[in-house]
């Protein structure tokens, strides 16, 4: 059973929102669980809108009804009525109490949504999951995040099968049952909606610490796992305390029950879950170690602990009124994630790292067939709407808003947000209105961002006028038609900036209307609210250099008309990080138009010889350096392409690649690896995480120019490497250069890692990279290996989404057996895991740019999918998508 629904969805719109007639002020549930079958008993007590005439309805699918009573009476088969998912209750009246018993099918439920069983029969352990709609596969409830109800569950089980009972709240008591079964009992006192109950029964052991707040309230925090598991989870222990700390101090946000328990497990359709009390999550962001675990994922451990654990102000406390502002709650704590892992690491590296992640994933998202807006108008699936938009870019427009106020003025409207919406479900309208009323400052006109699919194009163009020492920026916006808004009103776009003169110097800013406090300054953000507007500095001595959007200020495209000496500049001379790093992408992407248009190389040499004086420079840090070595990936330079040859766009970067390796020189090169070798190390410190970052990317040049000795390097370094981020560096190298050494290094690495199945997951995904003619025989040959299963989510990521994703001229074959290939598997999925499928088939994302032989090929395999019988609506939504887009 996979728990799929292949009927075809209404759309639901938000303009159609009406409040709940009924809604749960109180739910007892009781849990006889088993692996085969659990049933479940609950009791509502309900609530009725006076206001309102209409029948109790309650979602529930997949249920097998086994009694009904209402007010203690049983009901007879003519009172109440169970069809097309929906349970209708006539007699129920305000004050009235619902009690069902029904019968659920953990170990069936491949889904992943519900009650469901994780690894074997024999060994696994039961859990929930429950956002967005599967509350509705547990129990009948009136499933949607406005009706918030206090919770006491009760578990039952075999204690020798199930040894540990846990569910969301404060413990109330246990004890033991007759023929070896015992029980917990677990009440939460703050109102949640359904989508955040939460159970987990089996064999799991744990670590536990002592934690007191800021005001000295005791909290026990205990993380659980299965037991060759559970040495891995220090790191994740030391996050989470630090992720509490900081929220006290930075938004004076406190936990507010007696124990936080987080659970890991391999079977997790999501990252993690922010479950009231009870975090589940997907083991690959809560696991680390350093022979098992990259530098990169001790960083996602930390920034995925710290996002589920702010849920629990922004999110769980304050919750969303409706699914439609589901960015109230991910994009909001999104960026507080961002905020604290950039307090905890390099706040300008880890600026680098969302805007690349924005560009390579939202972006092509709202120029495609897919685009949205962050508050969608209307939906089919709602689970196919947890997207790039929705979270990194609904993060950005907070990060607007946040840069309007300033620190303290955003604090000031948090707290206000909080205090007023505490226990209740919230809109992105009480979000702007707080902010904006503890500042006095009206920020309804960004709804619009929040309404309008599509990534503004910001035009700027500068004059200088030297008789009168002015500077002239004038700053034009517009936003391309995506489907179904064909036309674009202007938005707020604010615009941090600061000028330069042709010496790399910071120079002073004065506009005309400027105050005492901001005239002079070296940096400012103005704001661009119309289709064009101009911007007169004054006192400019000399024509200057503008350095925009410091920080990524707004989530637009720039277009500016900077020579390739000017971009050059400020990728020598910006102190902004971020700044710096984006002279040197918009350089590098001048430069490899330079070698597809094949009539300059002005960019080019800009390019290479910037980077090739910083790469002799002691000053600059490590892993900044590697950042600004490293070019704008495919799927950004395919952005640059009117019609895609994924093949070609392949081919030039590497070229890229060539010419800056030969700039900088095969000695330099040489020298620099083997200085950051000699330095090799286990510490997560920021210096050790820099020196590995840049020995990659200093070895990957090497390979660029001079194959054979980087692969006798990479060899060197899989053989000695003390750690994962060593190892899968040049395991990497070797299967990208399809070298001779990689087939020994891939067998010893399966070997050693055969029972971890994170570090397999590794190992399927870096063998999707090898070069495109051998990369579609390598995916079937690894969909046979015994470790492989469609039933695993992180499994079928790390082979089918790594190769379509992560390989585009792999995937992009263009005799369309890649596309041909994904469709097949697609559709085997959707049988499986609905989710999962539709979250995978957007690697067709972008199809009707490719060049016509890939195009025809693209669209036959969409079409042959589309044309299969009982698609779940999830696949079903996504690939309509795709054939009408």
């Amino acid at each position: 059973m996979s728990n799929r629904n292949d009927t075809a969805s209404p759309l639901i719109r938000l303009s159609d929102y009406r409040a709940p007639a009924w809604r749960v002020g109180k739910i007892e549930l009781a849990f006889d669980l088993g692996i085969d079958t659990a049933e479940v008993t609950s009791r509502l007590h309900l609530q009725r809108d006076p206001a309102q005439d209409e029948a109790l309805r309650l979602d529930g699918e997949g249920l097998e009804l086994l009694s009904i009573s209402l007010d203690g009476d049983a009901l007879p088969d003519d009172a109440w009525r169970y069809a097309d998912n929906v349970l209708e209750v006539d007699g129920a009246r305000d004050g009235s109490v619902l009690e069902t018993r029904v019968r659920v099918r953990p170990a069936a439920n491949t889904a992943l949504e519900g009650l469901y069983l994780s690894g074997s029969r024999e060994a696994g352990f039961l859990l929930t999951q429950c956002e967005a709609e599967g509350f509705r596969h547990i129990t009948f409830f009136p499933d949607r995040p406005d009706v918030l109800a206090s919770y006491t569950v009760t578990l039952r089980a075999d204690r020798a099968r199930f040894p540990v009972l846990l569910a969301g709240g404060n413990p109330d008591g246990s004890g033991e049952l007759e023929g070896g079964r015992h029980w917990a009992r677990f009440v939460d006192p703050h109102p949640k909606p359904s989508y955040l109950f939460a159970l987990v029964a089996g064999r799991l052991q744990k670590i536990a610490h002592d934690y007191t707040t800021h005001s000295g309230r005791k909290v026990q925090l205990v993380i659980w796992a299965e037991p060759d598991a559970i040495g891995q989870c220090g790191y994740a222990m030391d996050a989470l305390e630090r992720s509490m700390r900081w929220d006290e101090e930075t938004y004076g946000r406190e936990y507010d029950l007696d124990v936080f328990h987080v659970v890991a497990t391999h079977d997790f359709n999501m990252g993690a879950m922010e479950n009231k009390g009870l975090n589940i999550f997907n083991a690959k962001y809560l696991l680390a170690d350093p022979d098992s675990s990259t530098d990169d994922e001790y960083r996602a451990v930390e920034a995925v602990v710290a996002h589920e654990y702010f849920h629990n102000w922004s999110g769980n406390r304050v919750t969303c009124r409706d699914w439609f502002q589901l960015s109230l709650k991910e994009g909001l704590t999104v960026f507080r994630e961002q905020q604290f892992s950039a307090d905890m690491n390099s706040a300008p590296l880890k600026r680098i790292e969302d805007v690349a992640l924005l560009r390579r994933a939202q972006f092509p998202e709202d120029a495609g067939p897919l685009a949205h807006p962050v508050r969608p108008a209307q939906y089919s699936e709602i689970n196919n709407f947890y997207t790039a938009t929705v979270y990194e870019k609904g993060s950005e427009l907070v990060r607007m808003v946040a840069g309007h106020l300033g620190r303290e003025g955003f604090r000031r409207g948090m707290d206000l947000y909080f205090s007023r919406n505490d226990g209740r479900a919230a809109t992105l309208e009480d979000f702007l209105g707080a902010l904006g009323e503890a500042n006095g400052i009206d920020l309804m006109p960004y709804l619009a961002w929040y309404a309008q699919a599509g990534t503004p194009r910001l035009t700027a163009r500068g004059h200088y006028d030297a008789a009168h020492r002015s500077y002239t920026l004038t700053l034009s916006q517009h936003t391309p038609p995506t489907p179904n808004q064909p036309t674009k009103q202007p938005l707020p776009i604010p615009v941090k900036l600061a000028l330069f003169d042709g010496e790399g110097r910071l120079m002073p800013l004065h506009l005309p209307d400027d105050s005492a406090e901001t005239s002079g300054a070296t940096e400012r953000v103005i704001v661009l609210d119309r289709a064009e507007q101009s911007f007169v500095f004054q006192q400019v001595p000399s024509a200057p250099v503008p350095s925009l959007l410091r920080g990524f200020s707004a989530p637009v495209i720039l277009e500016c008309d900077y020579s390739p000496e000017q971009l050059a500049l400020l990728l020598r001379h910006d102190v902004d990080g971020f700044n710096r790093w984006e002279a040197g992408q918009q350089l590098a992407a001048r430069a490899f138009d330079n070698l597809r248009d094949g009539n300059a190389t002005q960019a080019l040499d800009a390019w290479c010889n910037a980077l090739a004086a910083l790469f002799g420079e002691d000053a600059i840090d490590d892993a900044l350096l590697a950042d600004l070595l490293t070019p704008p990936g495919e799927i950004e330079l395919a952005e640059r392409e009117r019609v895609v040859d994924p093949s070609h766009v392949h081919a030039l970067r590497l070229k890229l690649h060539e010419h800056l390796a030969l700039r900088i020189g095969r000695e330099p090169l040489q020298q620099r690896y083997d200085a950051l070798a000699a330095q090799t190390n286990l510490q997560l410190d920021a210096a050790s995480q820099a020196q590995r970052r840049l020995k990659r990317r200093v070895l990957e040049l090497i390979a660029s120019i001079d194959p054979w000795n980087a692969h006798t390097l990479a060899t060197l370094q899989y053989d000695n490497a003390p750690s994962m981020t060593d190892r899968l560096a040049a395991l990497s190298v070797l299967v990208r250069g399809n070298a001779t050494q990689a087939h020994a290094a891939l067998l010893h690495f399966r070997e050693r890692y055969a029972d971890n199945p994170l570090a397999m997951d590794k190992w399927f995904s870096v063998q999707t990279q090898l070069p495109a003619d051998a990369v579609i025989e390598r995916v079937q040959t690894l969909e046979r290996d015994g470790a492989f299963t469609l039933k695993n989510p992180n499994r079928v990521t790390s082979l089918f989404g790594a190769w379509a994703r992560g390989n585009p001229d792999g995937f992009h074959r263009p005799d369309g057996s890649g596309y041909q290939l994904l469709a097949q598997r697609l559709h085997q999925l959707d049988a499986l895991n609905p989710q999962v499928a539709a979250r995978l088939a957007t690697a067709f994302n972008g199809w009707q740019r490719l060049e016509p032989t890939r195009h025809a090929a693209a669209r036959a395999a969409i079409e042959s999918l589309a044309a299969q019988p009982q698609l779940s609506r999830n696949l079903g939504e996504i690939v309509r998508s795709m054939q009408h887009g």
